[in-house]
């Protein structure tokens, strides 16, 4: 299955990140919104890849977002799936926040694929209102 998704990650401190050719971003102890597309091989499998970097279970990162998973401070707390629906670049200008500048969006002419969220609860709310799926990855994350 393929589609459109939206991460759902908590940053629990102020950190630096070196988010390869983009160089170093500052993030702030938030809750950050990544909406990403799942067209390519595979189609959601994308997903548990995500996933598995998030949870210390894989180190190759492909994407900008990977950087941000694979820090320590950070948690995928959830995803919302988005099937059949190709809605990366609208969600990505629609959902609450503020962009974190060119993160994510090198391959479109959007800003960013980065919200900084006015919270998780707020973020789900207005994703649910666009028509998404939710998955609570909060358990995936305790191990």
């Amino acid at each position: 299955m393929t589609g459109t998704y939206v991460l759902a990650i908590d940053v629990d401190r102020p950190i630096a990140v070196e988010v390869g050719a983009l160089g170093e971003y500052e993030f702030e102890a938030e809750t950050y919104a990544y909406v990403g597309s799942a067209f390519g091989p595979g189609g959601f499998a994308r997903l548990d890849r995500h996933r598995e970097l998030a949870r210390g279970e894989r180190d190759v990162r492909h994407w900008h977002v990977d950087y941000l998973l694979g820090h320590e401070a950070t948690t995928l707390v959830a995803t919302v799936r988005y099937p059949d629906a190709d809605q990366e670049c609208e969600l990505a200008g629609a959902l609450p926040g503020e962009s974190v500048p060119e993160f994510g969006a090198s391959d479109c002419d959007c800003p960013t694929h980065l919200l900084e969220t006015p919270g998780l609860e707020t973020l789900l709310g207005a994703a649910d209102d666009a028509g998404g799926v939710l998955e609570d990855d909060s358990e995936a994350e305790a191990d």
